[in-house]
């Protein structure tokens, strides 16, 4: 029996709503920014349910700031989970940050950005925590991104890695592999090989998450400014992320990937093209069994 043919998709945004719905391009999924369709009598939403009729639609939320010490947002998480009831998507995401919390222990207060998280056990026990809230009231699996970031925590009980492993092993939460936050990481890191950093990474995950952990793999392209590399979406995927992307796959098998491109928005055929090419190395891998090989491999 052939293995199911796991399929490549795009983020779907507003410029390009028109073309997808005349077009109808052969894609896996799409995904889309959860909190712009929270409203279920706009345009918007509208849009999403014709999109619906015609493929799967991964849910990819920016707003649960899942890290909080003061929770989740019960609001929030309510208007979720009515976007998950009308949509009935195959996935639903956030990221592994925090955006919220309370002044002087009283007034809340929001920040416009996902603030990195301290990989220690104190704020692994609040993610899983929060994590564990919001499944219950979906009544499925959340997938934790992880983060690109420009600063960092100096107190770690755990490396990266090891601490997105161990939040599967205690919540059940999958993880979305963003492959190109690891690259920018390593960049701005200044890794004398970002590469084999980001493989490295890969094998250190692999080697201690539970077995298909990872749910959905994401890709995109990012930007130098200045001296720091920038997680903006605005190009194509880089071939060091390709690379990366590639031995992702020999690592942990197929999973859905999906091309974000969320900044100078090309024609939908560039967005087409770069998914199609993520289409034909999951093709590639679809009879090779997953290695237990080092990051040697991804230079291969």
């Amino acid at each position: 029996m052939q293995p199911p043919r796991e399929r490549a998709g795009i983020g779907l945004r507003q410029p390009h709503y028109a073309d997808v719905d005349a077009q109808r391009p052969a894609l896996g999924f799409v995904e889309v920014h959860s909190e712009n369709f929270f409203n279920p009598f706009d345009a918007a939403s509208a849009v999403l349910q014709r999109v619906r009729d015609a493929y799967a639609v991964s849910l990819h939320g920016v707003g649960l700031s899942l890290g909080a010490a003061c929770g989740i947002d019960s609001g929030h998480l309510e208007r979720l989970a009515d976007l998950v009831d009308r949509i009935e998507p195959c996935r639903v995401s956030d990221h592994a940050s925090f955006a919220r919390g309370s002044l002087r222990g009283a007034q809340m207060v929001h920040a416009n950005d996902l603030l990195p998280l301290a990989f220690t056990d104190a704020q692994l026990a609040i993610l899983v925590d929060n994590v564990q809230r919001v499944q219950e009231r979906l009544r499925r699996p959340l997938l934790v991104e992880n983060l690109s970031s420009y600063v960092g925590w100096r107190e770690a009980d755990w490396s990266e890695a090891g601490f997105f492993a161990e939040l599967g092993r205690r919540s059940g939460c999958g993880l979305l592999l963003d492959v190109n936050n690891l690259m920018v990481n390593a960049r701005n890191a200044r890794a004398a090989d970002p590469l084999r950093s980001v493989c490295d990474w890969i094998d250190e995950f692999a080697s201690l998450a539970p077995r298909g952990m990872v749910g959905e793999i994401h890709l995109a392209g990012h930007s130098e400014q200045g001296d720091l590399i920038v997680d903006d979406h605005s190009d194509v995927v880089s071939l060091p992320v390709w690379m990366a992307y590639a031995h992702a796959l020999r690592r942990l098998g197929r999973v859905p990937t999906l091309i974000e491109w969320d900044t100078d928005l090309p024609a939908l055929d560039v967005l087409l093209g770069e998914a199609a090419q993520a289409q034909a190395l999951l093709d590639e891998h679809a009879a090779i069994e997953p290695t237990s090989e080092g990051a040697l491999a991804c230079v291969a």
